[in-house]
């Protein structure tokens, strides 16, 4: 692997920030089936507080600091080798595929965590500059064993024409479209569509942010298995 100009170049990050851990759950199984690693303040503050830090001088660094860190907390606190850990990331701040993912699989070999077991979300509401980049670095990331997803799906800047092009193994539909479903037609009917969409293609479908019972019975009979948000769990610092 090859390094890039900004894998050795920049200023440091200038803030601290910690991990907390959000359960997502396979609800035929009735298990914990993966935790996503979100962001928070080194004092507990909310991620749009750290966020609002980013810039585009510090994206990469921050991006590469997120996934060590979010490594290093799983190996300590997943509770079996069966838990798989989400890890947000910037497909801006993606040079070079293959030298941009060394610092993540030194720290996965470092804590032992299997590469398999680790799922990189890309999410829609960020603009895409580059598709094609976006294809490569996804194709990359399947070729060194990780799984990946796509968040946010159903809202911002690809939709159906980016998952034409890339087919994840998971797709999260996005909390917009599950709110309040269970009182609308329309919502159902584009949800099921995308099931249907996704069984077709193969790619597993999460529902994201579901908060009610109302919402949880409206969506199983949809044959939708993975589920996150508050009604199964807040994101937690410190102990799972």
């Amino acid at each position: 692997m090859t390094a890039c100009v900004a894998c050795r170049d920049g200023e440091p990050l200038g803030f601290e920030f910690q991990i907390a851990f959000q359960p997502i759950v396979h609800l035929r199984e009735a298990r914990v089936w993966a935790y996503e690693a979100l962001v928070r303040g080194a004092h507990g503050e909310p991620a749009f507080a750290v966020l609002n830090q980013v810039t585009e001088r510090n994206r990469y660094k921050f991006d590469q600091a997120c996934r060590v860190k979010a490594i290093e907390a799983a190996s300590e606190r997943f509770y079996n080798a069966d838990l798989r850990l989400s890890i947000n990331f910037m497909p801006n701040a993606v040079y070079e595929p293959a030298a941009c993912i060394k610092a993540t699989m030194t720290a996965a070999r470092r804590t032992g965590f299997d590469l398999s077991r680790i799922i990189f979300e890309f999410t829609e509401n960020e603009p895409m500059r580059d598709t094609a980049h976006v294809t490569k670095i996804i194709d990359a990331y399947k070729e060194f064993g990780f799984m990946t997803a796509l968040d946010d799906f159903g809202a911002g800047y690809a939709g159906l024409g980016l998952l034409a092009r890339i087919q994840p193994d998971l797709i999260k539909i996005d909390m917009e479209l599950l709110r309040g479903l269970d009182a609308s037609a329309p919502r159902r009917a584009i949800i099921q569509g995308i099931v249907g969409i996704a069984r077709e293609l193969g790619v597993m479908v999460l529902a994201e942010g579901v908060e009610t019972r109302a919402e949880l019975d409206a969506l199983a009979p949809m044959g939708i298995d993975l589920y996150q948000g508050f009604l199964f769990g807040k994101p937690g610092i410190g102990s799972l």
